[in-house]
Parts: C-alpha cells; structure tokens; sequence
C-alpha cells in the first residue's frame, strides 16, 4: 500500500468574511452567525448549511499510513490558527505526495481547503501539480475527480451518481465499524464557541478512523489487497488503538468490538 493520507475536515461560519458580506459589523459572534443561518436558510429553502466559503476549518485530521508506520493525529496543537492547519496539509503533500482519502471530500472538504487557502494565501505547488513540472500529474493529480490520487470513497462508491452516495455513518455501521462516535457536524459550531476544540478533534479524529477502515475493505474488493492481508491491518490497527493510551481512541475501539 502507498503512502495513503485520510483525511477529515472540521468547520464553523466564518463569522468575519459573513460580517463584511452582510454588514453585520459591530454584532457579537453568535448573533452573527444566527444572522448567517437565517440567510442561509432562506437562500435554500431549509438548508442553513453554509456556503464552501463560508466555511472556516477548525480541525484538520489525518490517518497516516505508510509501509512501516501508522498514525492519527489532528494537524497542529489546539491553539493552531487556520492558516497554520493548511499549510501543514499542504507540507503533507509536498513532503510525501500520498494518496488522498476521503469521504465526500470532492463534494465538500477539498472546495473548502482551496477557499481557505486561497484567503490565507497558502502555498500548495505540489497539490495543484497537474503536469506542468511533473508530467505523471498529467494522468493522475488531485484536481481530476476520476484520477486515484485524490480518492473520494463516496463518490467512487456511489458511481460519481450523487444520488447513490451515502453517509459515512450508515457505510461504516453497515461494514461493522464503529461509525459517528460523540458529536456530529452540527455540534460543532457550539462546541467551538464554547471553547471544546479538543471535543471536536477527538471527533474528527475518530471520522478519519472510519474513513481509514472503509477504505481498507475497498482496498479489499478491487484487489489490491486480499483477505488475509485485510485481517492483519484490522489487528494492526486494534492493537494500535489499544496501545494509544487516548480516551476516544479506547472508545472507538470497544464499540468496533462489540460490533
């Protein structure tokens, strides 16, 4: 297996770019961000989730795996700002130009970053490599949504037919995997603006498990891994859990066991 990063966003309304957007200056954050979701809503008719502008990341987490190591990790400690957790997805990249995983990452995660970046200013030759300086980019870089270097797991699985995909969760649970363990993307804004960031990597860090594990059993029925092989890195990856000394770590891993 190559060096494969799942990875896993975190967002909240981005309450100063949504300030100058509306003129809503001189409102305090949450009276913003109300002002933010009533807008929304009205735009859709229901929907009070955000543009992809509007997004700002809070957490970015990864699942590393490489031939001898495996690690997950949220990037940056907890009082990293935006631009930081970027530019250390961005320095992934460079440094190890792994596959990409993710779930709906195409749909949402990935739009997200290239805003946020765009606004931060963050330096990202390598992903936006698509054969200018490396001609392999050609016929496989991160911006094709039907090259493997960047595979969405969601969109693959569901035949890139939008009304086919499914959520992780419901994915995950069916596979015998743990599935949404602590929060969902709707507790994230609360939980951000009562100051849980570690909450919100724990969950993040936990998707990104999830992640990881569908992919294994995708990896699994394309071939490119066989059964015993699969059976290995579930193990692997139990005993890695259950040596982390990390709460939700421990949690992930008793719920896949009575799984």
């Amino acid at each position: 297996m190559d060096d494969v990063f799942v990875f896993d966003i975190e967002t909240v309304p981005d309450l100063d770019t949504g300030r100058r957007i509306y003129n809503l200056q001189g409102l305090p954050d949450r009276d913003v961000a109300k002002a933010l979701f009533h807008i929304r809503n009205q735009e859709t008719g229901g929907s009070e989730f955000m543009r992809h502008y509007l997004h700002q990341i809070v957490a970015i987490s990864v699942a590393f795996k490489s031939r001898d190591s495996f690690k997950v990790w949220s990037l940056g400690d907890q009082s990293a700002d935006e631009k930081e957790i970027l530019q250390r997805f961005f320095d992934g990249v460079e440094r190890y130009t792994p596959t990409l995983v993710s779930w709906n990452g195409g749909g949402f995660d990935l739009p997200v970053i290239h805003y946020r970046a765009l606004k931060h200013g963050v330096n990202a030759a390598r992903y936006w490599e698509t054969g200018q300086n490396d001609n392999s980019f050609k016929w496989n870089n991160y911006l094709n949504r039907y090259h493997s270097r960047h595979t969405d797991l969601m969109d693959v699985l569901a035949g890139y037919q939008q009304n086919c995909a499914g959520p992780l969760d419901h994915i995950a649970t069916m596979l015998g995997f743990p599935g949404k363990m602590g929060m969902d993307g709707s507790g994230v804004f609360d939980a951000w603006m009562n100051g849980e960031i570690k909450a919100i990597r724990d969950y993040c860090e936990t998707d990104v498990l999830n992640t990881y594990l569908v992919y294994l059993r995708f990896e699994l029925i394309r071939g490119h891994i066989d059964q015993s092989r699969f059976d290995e890195e579930c193990r692997f990856l139990q005993q890695w859990l259950a040596e982390s000394g990390l709460q939700h770590f421990q949690r992930f891993l008793e719920c896949w066991r009575k799984h």
